[in-house]
């Protein structure tokens, strides 16, 4: 395994087991934590690696080794205090990306104060895609069909500094650029002449393979 494809997740109620589970599904190496013995139980006939441990103890979790991830998901999900704890313990320990997820607009504010690099609301962002797939105007979902998907990742290296045209990603990688925020900007429409930035936003279509395979490039 890569370093990059090392993730810690804690809290496995449904959220967090779900994109541990899935994480491993993708070939990624995943660490669960949950505080209750009954969901490690649970969840270890499904994940290779879960441990039972209190995760807003600073001290545990450098015992697990969690200042070595350099991806962490904080999935608990309606105990407050202990989701704001253990983000900053996690912001503590330097990891260099954290999701968070929040159940309030509050809750989320709080998390980005703390330091978490992004902020999820699941609940809230399912109403708000459902919304938009009753009314025919699903633009955020990313899975138009089975064999056509829009994701949202970041400018590659490769590209970064040439014309759309001269990185030829199209060519290469079988996928089409269709927009492009800078940071701080707004998403704009690429062209062939659009040259792309380090930490430019990329909205990429394709098929589910290609996409995902370019999404993965460093």
């Amino acid at each position: 395994m890569g370093r990059n494809d090392q993730t810690l997740v804690i809290g496995l109620g449904r959220f967090g087991r779900a994109i541990a589970e899935t994480l491993g599904q993708l070939g990624h190496e995943v660490l669960g934590v949950d505080a209750a013995a009954r969901t490690v139980q649970a969840c270890s006939t499904s994940m290779t690696h879960v441990v039972q441990a209190d995760a807003t103890d600073a001290d545990a979790l450098r015992q697990l080794g969690a200042g070595d991830f350099p991806s962490a998901v904080v999935a608990i999900g309606s105990d407050i205090q202990a989701s704001i704890l253990v983000t900053y313990a996690l912001v503590d320990l330097e990891i260099p990306r954290i999701w968070a997820k929040a159940i309030t607009a509050e809750h989320g504010a709080i998390l980005q104060r703390v330091g978490a690099h992004r902020v999820i609301f699941p609940e809230r962002d399912m109403g708000v895609r459902m919304a938009h797939s009753m009314v025919g105007r699903t633009i955020d979902y990313i899975e138009i069909d089975e064999n056509f998907v829009l994701i949202e990742t970041t400018a590659p290296r490769e590209a970064v500094g040439q014309t759309l045209e001269a990185a030829g990603l199209r060519k290469k990688y079988d996928v089409t650029v269709v927009c492009v925020k800078n940071p701080g900007g707004t998403f704009t429409y690429a062209t062939p002449e659009t040259v792309l930035q380090r930490g430019d936003l990329l909205v990429v279509a394709g098929s589910p393979e290609r996409a995902e395979t370019f999404a993965a490039l460093d």
